[in-house]
């Protein structure tokens, strides 16, 4: 049974990863469009501040304290999106975190923690809402990276997680939508680099700043493609000209990709020391922040 989604006017979205980057600007977005939100993240009062901001613009808004590593939080998170507005019509899995570091030089405990949310808590969140889009159809719409095809050196347990996250999404597409004939898309979005805090938000294990490689695109964009599933079925998505680039040369010329891929390492770093090395890894994070370029930590530095 292929999905009838409704028009996101009438749709109940629910956000992880909700307080920054992308999250934030979908839920911005959404909110514009006069969807209901349920948007979830570990940092309460960072959350309340985002839903006093989203209800005083006339938006119908709930925030959640949610660690998506932890299952418990996500299945009390989708009862309490049906308590509050009667069902689920998409769900997004957006939270996610990054690690900057050689793989030799990484912890296991952080790389552990590390796959807890981005590979677990996407899977923690697609069991929790598939019960609810079985029900009533729906999305289930999981960010995952254009290094879910391909790769970079210095993010190596980031790309792992984004390989995992690909394999879990399309094993669960065929269960779902092949084999149930349930009434839910799923759908994989591989954004190239953002424009986000990410690199703020990453545990830092380099002896300089993190950054990301230019071009990026901005975290609306991947809203708008993200946004643009939730109302039309749509398999995957990769967002900006980079990600369809990377991804079909990793593919063709793995060997020539793999030389400009360590040239390109210093790229990924700023010429000054670390200004947060812990990041957010093990903590909420409670800067408002959709973009990171005009942040004096994160993404670009100031300009």
């Amino acid at each position: 049974m292929a999905a009838k989604l409704k028009k996101l006017s009438e749709q109940v979205i629910v956000i992880t990863g909700a307080s920054s980057g992308i999250g934030l600007a979908t839920a911005q977005m959404a909110a514009e469009r006069g969807a209901k939100l349920v948007l979830a993240a570990r940092s309460r009062s960072t959350l309340a501040e985002i839903v006093a901001r989203l209800r005083h613009a006339n938006a119908d808004a709930i925030g959640v304290e949610c660690d998506v590593s932890d299952r418990e939080h996500l299945y009390k998170l989708a009862e309490r999106a049906v308590r509050q507005y009667g069902r689920i019509d998409t769900w997004v899995n957006n939270a996610g975190q990054g690690i900057y570091g050689r793989l030799d030089e990484v912890s296991e405990g952080d790389s552990r923690r590390l796959f807890d949310i981005n590979f677990w808590g996407l899977v923690n969140g697609s069991l929790a809402a598939l019960p609810h889009l079985k029900r009533n159809g729906g999305a289930l719409i999981n960010v995952g990276s254009e290094v879910s095809d391909a790769y970079a050196p210095l993010l190596g347990m980031y790309v792992a997680s984004k390989h995992a996250v690909k394999g879990f999404t399309d094993s669960l597409r065929v269960e779902i939508e092949e084999i149930d004939q349930a009434p839910v898309s799923i759908t994989l979005i591989q954004p190239t680099a953002v424009d986000t805090p990410f690199p703020q938000h990453a545990r830092n294990y380099m002896a300089q700043e993190p950054k990301l490689p230019d071009p990026m695109v901005k975290p609306d964009d991947v809203a708008e493609a993200i946004l643009a599933a939730a109302e039309t079925p749509t398999r995957e998505k990769k967002v900006g000209t980079m990600a369809k680039m990377n991804t079909f040369m990793a593919k063709l010329i793995p060997g020539m990709v793999d030389k400009v891929a360590a040239k390109k390492a210093d790229q990924q770093q700023y010429d000054e020391p670390p200004r947060h090395p812990e990041g957010t890894l093990n903590r909420a994070g409670e800067a408002i922040h959709a973009a990171g370029r005009t942040q004096g930590s994160g993404g670009r530095k100031p300009e």
